[in-house]
């Protein structure tokens, strides 16, 4: 039965290729890349199409047809409801249908093809003072066709309505090969116009036998998504087929092309954030702001928002954005409301003008899909009833009635979501693992259905319904105009071949979960993985699919870093979803069937730069860093590794080795010799070899300290970093200088244990031992076992020094990092390895914290260059912007990765995806920059990477700072 089934799937991808111009696969990566949305969802399909036009898609559809396969229209794969997962043929949109066809500011419309994402037509309708009104959190990569598949709505929908609202015209295929022009309107017949003859005569029969029905049997709000929406096809509501096909989650017919409006988008915005006692009655108040038009009315509680900067007081919060057209109109018409609303008991307000405050603070909501996943004790919650909306009156009796309901079924959650239109997201800590917590999860989807339905509202309100819902629409609509839906579907894909299981006769709510092929038992890992009780497969299911990382464009004013090797390549592999998509299917083990030996996924992280992006910038802090540092030492444990994890992977040793011999290597590395030597290590012929030290940071040190002992002051232990020790040690030098202006007493630790944690002394002769070292290249090529035992040793002689509360001064971000986060998650076994992680400062935090007082020399001077992206991840920067502000070096430095990232840019075949991810953000924030800009660069990485592609070289901060002292002594 396998080889036949096999054999089919051979068949069917032969004759796609043939037929289509798009690209065809059934590989098993391509594959598992598509099992899963962001739903509990997880179907597997028989082959992937990224059709290039309509013709490509109707072309898939013939060949599906005559191979009796099911198809799957599918964008970003945002979805929560399961309905862009798919058995048989998955079509995907987002590599080549993203034509914004045409676009007329006159009539305010635009045309698109259906994988156009949401900001590109929003960027495009901006120059014109347009935007397209509908806006989900996932605007960055969700598509126009995922749009109108889904009905989505997003924030403003309370000004500018759902999907539907906004779909003047669809262009269709049906399963069946028929073209379908869906618009408004009916012809001489009375039919809709643009069908063929059998679906025109067959729409207008259905309506008009069912018009009482259709009239009565839909509720009145404005989140009514659930179900098809037959009652746009009433002739009182001008028979609008294409709004009667928005929502339909691809089960009608495949989108090829749409014609949507577009509104006129304020001149100014303004946030009005509003405090409440508690998320009842800010939902209470909701639906009382609407008369004062806004355009925006979101809720927030304070378990989802925690600490955040910039919110009044209150348990709860309503985020209500006022337009206007000047700032000056808009923030007059927040404080009115203000006003107002402080009179029906707001715990406080705050009006937020600042266009970075606003983002700032939108970025928790935008980022709520994915922050909400885990609950404040770091428990798993899962969608399911992510949007069920009601009547906004209701929403407060509503959502106390839902909070006892999670009480009674011993369940928790944090609502939030679209207060003014009624409309309600949640995650819901479900064991969705276990037969008791599955049969849970049904249970009380059958009450909150029936709950939903007491309240007058919609089981959807904006996600749609696929499997999550669909089993439960009888409740929502009863039998007859279930049946109707029934009838609906089998008029327009009478072959089933569209999305089953989906909306129609859908599958049951609790199968084709996607934990279910999941091991039962933790698998054996070196990381402690401590957020996720040492489970792998838990820190893997962290991903729940709302795609940040699918981002093309780093937003305006942003600092994110993820995902680097996403935004150069345009694949879904190459992104953290896709990865870690990748690893779920690996551990599942039905279609990636290697397990820790696996091609694909080894491919796959083959382009992960270990930047650490995701570990801050995705909402659930997936880390795929660790994930591959974890793959690679089980897929090479017992083999023979590459060459560069014997040459990079071990640095340290090769370095200190090299090091008496320094000069003789920077010659034969000026000769041709030099060639050879690269392409026996593994290192890219287009990357020059870095030039090692003459003297180390440390001999420098020993020498400096016998000739003349430093000056009291407070200690602080200096780490000397493998690559400022031997590469850059004018940073150290520089770090040693400032340091000691700022009346602090740096030293280097020993590189053995000394008795009784002594402080090392200027006579101490030099100890021949090597270094001690972070284990940084260890762990980003996966020599764990090696990383291990390097960071014990490094353990064994810093805990002593430690003790007495010294910080460990660490001037290379990603070293301090390793040792913040790599060393602990790697010893976890050890209690002295989160006291030595806690004890890690970078250069900036040390002079913050331990000589507040010290007043930096001022430079005045603009600065550009790229913050470290493990800094950004693991660190943060908020003490280098401080101490930067103090120094008179203005602006601010870009995001992203410099794409070197340690051995990832020096590695052979990586060059290229090195640089694109250099020419993101960082040299074009070089090159824009004006003469006299300092470029700042922290990392041994971003500076040699702007000496290999750059004009233009960067410091760092330690060695601008120095040479400001140097001019000041002068």
């Amino acid at each position: 039965m396998a080889d036949r089934t096999e054999t089919e799937k051979r068949d069917l991808t032969k004759d796609l290729a043939a037929a289509v111009r798009g690209e065809v696969s059934s590989a098993a990566a391509d594959r598992a890349l598509m099992t899963m949305d962001a739903s509990n969802y997880r179907r597997v399909p028989r082959a992937v199409v990224a059709p290039r036009d309509a013709e490509d898609v109707a072309a898939a559809l013939r060949v599906c047809r005559e191979h009796g396969v099911p198809v799957v229209p599918r964008g970003a794969g945002t979805s929560i409801a399961g309905q862009a997962t798919g058995v048989g043929v998955v079509l995907d949109f987002t590599r080549h249908m993203r034509r914004i066809v045409s676009l007329d500011p006159a009539a305010r419309t635009a045309v698109v093809e259906p994988g156009v994402i949401l900001d590109d037509l929003r960027a495009a309708a901006g120059a014109h003072g347009l935007t397209f009104g509908p806006d989900p959190s996932t605007h960055s990569r969700c598509t126009l066709g995922g749009m109108i598949g889904n009905n989505s709505c997003g924030s403003h929908s309370v000004a500018w309505g759902t999907t539907a609202d906004s779909v003047r015209e669809l262009e269709l295929l049906t399963y069946g090969g028929e073209r379908v022009r869906a618009g408004r309107g009916t012809g001489p017949t009375g039919a809709p116009t643009g069908l063929p003859p059998r679906l025109r005569d067959g729409v207008k029969s259905l309506v008009d036998a069912e018009l009482a029905l259709l009239r009565t049997g839909y509720p009145d709000l404005p989140r009514r998504i659930s179900g098809y929406a037959l009652d746009a096809l009433l002739p009182e509501r001008g028979t609008d087929l294409a709004r009667a096909l928005t929502g339909s989650e691809g089960t009608l017919g495949v989108l090829t092309e749409a014609t949507v409006r577009l509104v006129e988008t304020p001149a100014a915005r303004v946030l009005a954030v509003l405090g409440y006692p508690d998320e009842s009655a800010a939902a209470e108040a909701a639906h009382t702001l609407l008369p004062h038009k806004p355009m925006t009315v979101e809720g927030m509680a304070a378990d989802l928002v925690g600490s955040a900067a910039g919110l009044p007081e209150g348990g709860a919060w309503l985020f209500v954005e006022m337009g206007g057209a000047s700032p000056a109109e808009a923030a007059a018409r927040a404080e009115a409301l203000c006003r107002a609303a402080a009179a029906d008991g707001t715990t406080g307000h705050a009006v937020v003008t600042d266009p970075a405050g606003q983002r700032a603070l939108w970025r928790i909501r935008e980022d709520a899909s994915g922050t909400a996943t885990r609950m404040p004790d770091g428990s798993e919650a899962w969608p399911g009833w992510e949007d069920c909306a009601v009547p906004p009156a209701r929403l407060g009796p509503y959502l106390r009635d839902f909070r006892a309901l999670l009480a009674q079924h011993g369940l928790r959650g944090t609502p939030y979501g679209h207060f003014g239109d009624g409309c309600i997201h949640i995650r819901i800590d479900f064991d969705l693992l276990t037969p008791p917590g599955i049969r849970r999860f049904r249970d009380f989807s059958h009450d909150l259905a029936d709950l939903v339905v007491a309240h007058g509202g919609s089981l959807s309100g904006e996600h749609g319904d696929g499997q999550a819902r669909a089993e439960l629409l009888p409740k929502m609509y009863g039998p007859e105009l279930v049946g109707l839906f029934g009838r609906f579907k089998d008029l327009w894909d009478p072959a089933a071949g569209l999305n089953p299981g989906m909306l129609v006769r859908p599958d049951r709510l609790d199968d084709n979960l996607r934990f279910a092929p999941l091991p039962g038992r933790p698998v054996p890992v070196e990381f402690g993985y401590p957020h996720d009780n040492g489970d792998f497969s838990a820190a893997v299911r962290r991903c729940v699919g709302v795609a940040k990382c699918r981002n093309e464009k780093t937003a305006a004013g942003s600092a994110d870093v993820m995902c680097p090797s996403f935004r150069a390549t345009g694949e879904e592999q190459h992104s953290t979803r896709g990865r870690a998509r990748l690893l779920h299917e690996m551990l599942a083990g039905e279609v990636i069937t290697d397990g820790w030996r696996s091609p694909e996924v080894h491919d796959a992280l083959d382009l992960c730069l270990s930047c650490k992006g995701c570990r801050s910038d995705c909402p659930v802090g997936v880390d795929m860093a660790t994930y591959k540092a974890e793959f690679l030492h089980h897929h090479y444990e017992g083999r023979l590794r590459p060459a560069a994890h014997y040459s990079m992977g071990r640095l340290p040793q090769w370095l200190h080795a090299a090091a008496p011999a320094a000069p003789a290597v920077n010659a034969l590395a000026r000769t041709p010799l030099a060639a050879v030597a690269k392409r026996l290590a593994g290192v890219a012929p287009e990357r020059p070899l870095p030039a090692l030290a003459t003297e180390t940071f440390t001999r420098w040190w020993w020498r400096r300290r016998r000739a003349a002992p430093p000056a009291d002051g407070r200690t602080v232990l200096l780490w000397p970093d493998t690559f400022t020790n031997h590469l850059s040690p004018q940073v150290g030098r520089a770090a040693v200088r400032v340091l000691e202006a700022a009346g602090l007493r740096p030293l280097l630790p020993p590189t053995a244990p000394l008795p009784g944690g002594a402080l090392p002394q200027p006579a101490l002769p030099r100890l021949r031992r090597p270094p001690l070292c972070c284990g940084l290249t260890y762990v980003s090529t996966g020599q764990l076992d090696r990383a291990r035992a390097v960071m014990r040793r490094t353990l064994d002689v810093l805990t002593p020094l430690l003790a007495a509360g010294r910080p460990l001064v660490v001037l290379e971000p990603s070293c301090a990092a390793a040792l913040r986060t790599d060393l602990p998650e790697l010893l976890a076994d050890d209690p002295r390895a989160p006291r030595l992680a806690a004890s890690v400062r970078t250069f900036a935090q040390t002079l913050e914290d331990f000589a507040p007082d010290w007043r930096p020399p001022r430079l005045d001077r603009p600065v550009a260059g790229q913050t470290h992206c493990h800094q950004h991840a693991v660190l943060g920067d908020a003490a280098d912007r401080r101490l930067r502000e103090r120094a008179g070096l203005t602006g601010q430095l870009s995001g992203g990765c410099c794409g070197l990232a340690g051995n990832f840019g020096f590695e052979r075949g990586h060059y290229d995806i090195s640089v694109a991810c250099a020419e993101d953000q960082l040299l074009p924030a070089v090159r824009q920059s004006a003469p006299g800009t300092e470029i700042l660069a922290d990392g041994f990485s971003c500076r040699t990477q702007l000496d290999h592609l750059g004009d233009r070289p960067g410091r760092h901060l330690a060695e601008v700072l120095a040479e400001a002292l140097g001019e000041a002594d002068a």
